[in-house]
């Protein structure tokens, strides 16, 4: 039997109280709130949840963390969908990205300040697309040191948060569109479609360096996910308003 899916068609409809008509656990398509990291979110549905159907031991996870400063599909998995978590984390993912020439950041977004300014007046609409043909396929790509890949045990963010050096190692991923929405100087909205493990932080560094200036990602939505969008997804209000209804 499929996995029950909480969006945007059934946030409306009544939910058994009795969590055993759910055998393959439930599966939310969130709109994660913006500055929520992934686990701020998981502990927010699973406090729902617990009291909702009155079960304190109950499985909440996610299939894909997102960024805090990024909005949109986040896939929370619940009962017995955890266990599928990581075949959802597999699934292509889509975005919409904002990238602001001529500055960089440390974290590759806004988490952190803007620690060097670089010309960005020659970069027009040709030249970018020209560049991006050159990041689209399989590629090696660095991850931010700001992010949350393991490093002898330890999130990197953690060492880069304390102010030492590491150097990691690069990731393959698939990156199969990128589409410029618009253009206006020093604004670039992306349109992106890319595999599991892809750091849109770390494109938008890449990009600006390609086209001889500098980048950072000022803005990020996750606007599907396999077969879940953001147009069926559900914000976190209308989970607690629905978790009310008792």
């Amino acid at each position: 039997m499929p996995f029950y899916i909480l969006d945007r068609e059934h946030v409306n409809a009544k939910l058994s109280t009795d969590f055993n008509n759910y055998p393959s656990g439930i599966v939310i398509p969130l709109d994660k709130p913006y500055k929520w990291t992934s686990a701020d979110a998981v502990r927010k549905i699973k406090f729902m949840l617990q009291n909702f159907f009155k079960i304190r031991n109950i499985k909440v996870g996610h299939a894909g963390t997102l960024d805090p400063l990024a909005t949109g599909i986040l896939l929370i998995c619940v009962g017995n969908a955890t266990k599928e978590a990581e075949k959802l984390q597999q699934e292509e993912k889509e975005y919409l990205a904002e990238i602001t020439f001529g500055c960089t950041t440390p974290s590759f977004d806004k988490e952190k300040e803007i620690d060097a300014y670089f010309p960005y007046e020659h970069i027009d609409k040709p030249l970018i697309e020209t560049s991006l043909t050159k990041f689209i396929g399989e590629q090696d790509q660095i991850p931010p040191l700001f992010s949350a890949k393991l490093v002898d045990g330890k999130r990197a963010y953690e060492i880069a948060r304390s102010g030492n050096s590491m150097e990691l190692k690069p990731s393959k991923i698939t990156i199969s569109e990128l589409n410029i929405v618009t253009y206006e100087k020093p604004l670039l909205v992306l349109q992106i479609r890319c595999s599991k493990g892809t750091y849109i932080r770390s494109l938008a560094r890449d990009l600006g360096y390609s086209l001889d200036s500098g980048a950072y990602l000022s803005g990020l939505v996750r606007t599907s996910t396999g077969i879940f969008n953001l147009k069926n997804s559900v914000k976190i209000e209308e989970i607690e308003s629905l978790l009310k209804q008792i």
